[in-house]
């Protein structure tokens, strides 16, 4: 018997490799597939201006990436003790106007200079519902998109489903100047699977039909662009409440892993798979708790690994096992 639905994912071409560099952008989907690619020891740089769930915020930080944009106190607001950007995820809030600043434009200017030299940027959209700012938000410009709420009031909300078109439209002017800003990007799309369960059942799939019709819209108009299936992965192949944390909107531990191995299978090539292997080896061995650390056989699993790691550090320059030399070392 069969219990879940397996299907065939199109193979990424060229495929990802370990001296690639990944822009990783979007949903809280991302940062879990971005902390395996680290993991792995990948070049990863993710989520510049925070979690961004809906395309317009997305489109929007790319802008600023590519612009390299400057952002000054007109820019941030005032609220609740603390300083924020209607375009940043609250990690980017601060106490005073300077600090939130400084990291807003560090982070930019990391940003644009990464990307500049990326080989694959991959974007996680996560809804097509935009919360539209109305004139009694603080600072800001009426009818801007505000990419996090900072907790302000509802009254200072609009919510707005977006069209096919208008997201067809934006993304096909962000691809423009991606391809112009670095010729040699390729773009792999991506639906977040967790479902935005607080908009409503039927709203979220609402949502999620609109980001699919345009994303593979997209996708035949542009040789560059590819759609990786992470949200058709939980939906229509494992497709049940077991694989879901406790909220039951976000995938879990089990989910993730999956949908892991998938984009591995379809987007990376056999001698990257096999780095990937050796490098879990040491990962398991890192993480490893000795019963007596002082013992002998613990010293010779050390040396053993400590000579492993060097050894793949030789073949392999570009990786940083600095953190694992170290450790095995003691």
């Amino acid at each position: 018997m069969k219990f879940h639905f397996d299907f065939d994912i199109p193979k990424l071409s060229p495929p990802i490799e370990h001296t690639h560099k990944l822009f990783l952008i979007g949903s809280c989907f991302t940062e879990n597939i971005g902390e395996k690619l680290r993991k792995y020891k990948f070049d990863v740089l993710e989520n510049s201006h925070g979690i961004l769930f809906n395309p317009i915020s997305v489109a929007e930080a790319m802008d600023d990436y590519i612009n390299n944009k400057v952002y000054t106190e007109d820019d941030i607001f005032s609220y609740n003790e603390g300083w924020h950007s209607w375009k940043h995820h609250s990690r980017y809030s601060a106490l005073s106007a300077n600090e939130a600043l400084v990291k807003i434009n560090n982070a930019v200017s990391q940003a644009h200079g990464f990307l500049k030299s990326a080989d694959y940027v991959m974007l996680t959209l996560g809804s097509a519902w935009v919360y539209n700012l109305t004139e009694k938000a603080s600072h800001t410009k009426h009818g801007q998109v505000a990419a996090n709420n900072h907790k302000a009031p509802a009254e200072w909300f609009r919510k707005e489903l977006l069209k096919p078109a208008e997201l067809i439209d934006l993304f096909e002017n962000v691809i423009h100047k991606l391809i112009k800003f670095n010729p040699d990007l390729k773009v792999i799309f991506t639906i977040s699977p967790v479902r935005h369960l607080r908009e409503g059942v039927v709203e979220n799939n609402r949502s999620k039909a609109v980001l699919i019709h345009a994303v593979h819209e997209m996708v035949s108009k542009f040789e560059k662009l590819y759609y990786f299936p992470a949200y058709e992965i939980v939906i229509d192949d494992l497709r049940d409440y077991r694989f879901y944390a406790e909220d039951l909107v976000h995938p879990n531990y089990q989910a993730t892993q999956y949908v892991w191995e998938k984009f591995v299978t379809a987007c990376m090539g056999e001698n990257t798979k096999g780095l990937i292997e050796e490098i879990h080896s040491i990962n398991l061995a890192y993480q490893h708790k000795p019963f007596n650390a002082t013992s002998e056989q613990h010293k010779k699993f050390l040396l053993s690994y400590k000579m492993k790691t060097k050894s793949l550090q030789q073949k392999f320059p570009y990786l940083n096992f600095n953190k694992e030399l170290e450790f095995f070392s003691k």
